[in-house]
């Protein structure tokens, strides 16, 4: 799938772009799905298991932050992600055994949708190798105006930032930090049905969504099978017994087969410990913690 040039601008930048990651028939049904998700928000109004909601939400408006693991609340999610351009990029990245971590549908509302400060995705969940990346798939046109990804290229390939605001780990870095360069910022923009892929150690973020039009983005947050967790994975698997922790597994196997051989190999590792206060998603840890924003510096 992935040229030669595409696979060496990944490896040297960290992010890519793909045009046409799912066909224009998966993509309006993710969107029919999609709608209908959010119209069946109306009826929440508090955050819960599916939705984070963000502020002004009620059932004559229903604004929100995220879906939350949206390949649960319905499997088509999971189908696309196993059936399309996106299974082929994946392959072509990480090889032929996959499993996923986690996928979120951010849904930034119109008008003020919140920013996620800058972080790398690697701070919350280091594992024995860096063969993690995150797909973003544009469910509606992206531009500069409704709170695009954007990165700074070649940071996957440097440390492990400082994540933690006033003695706990705040999900984000502090924006005076010195390798938070704004100068090498590309901002990730695009039409419908375009993805973004960038490397879990790449440090970005997004600014809130100020135009008059929702910005949904579909990510899918994924690992090589032989990269595994280094937190909580040994109490993961007493919690759930040792059947249910090899069904789970299989369960997350998105192509291939379960790697029960770990690749450990020699990368930055930093606990996100303590935890904030609240916990219950990016946007709660950051704002529980209190982490600075870079955004409200522009």
């Amino acid at each position: 799938m992935l040229s030669d040039a595409q696979r060496d601008f990944y490896a040297e930048n960290g992010y890519l772009m793909i045009e046409n990651a799912v066909t224009p028939d998966q993509l309006d049904r993710l969107r029919a799905i999609t709608a209908r998700l959010i119209d069946a928000s109306r009826t929440v109004s508090e955050s819960d298991d599916v939705y984070d909601l963000d502020k002004g939400h009620g059932p004559d408006s229903p604004r929100l932050t995220r879906i939350k693991i949206p390949h649960k609340q319905d499997p088509y999610f999971w189908e696309v992600l196993r059936h399309s351009t996106m299974t082929q990029v994946l392959n072509d990245l990480l090889g032929p055994d996959t499993t996923i971590l986690t996928s979120k549908l951010n849904t930034k509302a119109p008008g003020g949708g919140r920013a996620v400060e800058w972080h790398q995705d690697w701070a919350f969940y280091p594992h024995t190798n860096d063969d993690l990346l995150a797909f973003g798939l544009m469910l509606e046109d992206v531009d500069e105006a409704n709170g695009p990804l954007m990165v700074i290229p070649g940071t996957h390939r440097g440390p492990v930032l400082d994540h933690t605001s006033n003695g706990v780990f705040a999900g984000a870095i502090d924006p005076d930090d010195p390798a938070f360069d704004r100068e090498k910022i590309v901002t990730l923009t695009g039409k419908a049905g375009s993805m973004t892929v960038h490397h879990a150690r790449l440090l970005h973020g997004s600014a809130p969504n100020r135009s008059d039009r929702a910005r949904m983005i579909l990510f899918y947050e994924c690992a090589s099978a032989d990269a595994w967790p280094l937190l909580g994975a040994n109490s993961y698997f007493h919690a759930l017994g040792q059947r249910k922790f090899w069904e789970d597994l299989q369960d997350r196997t998105i192509t291939g087969k379960p790697c029960l051989t770990p690749r450990l190999e020699q990368v930055p590792v930093t606990m996100p410990l303590p935890p904030a206060p609240d916990t219950g998603s990016i946007f709660r840890t950051q704002e529980s913690a209190g982490a600075r924003s870079a955004f409200a510096m522009d």
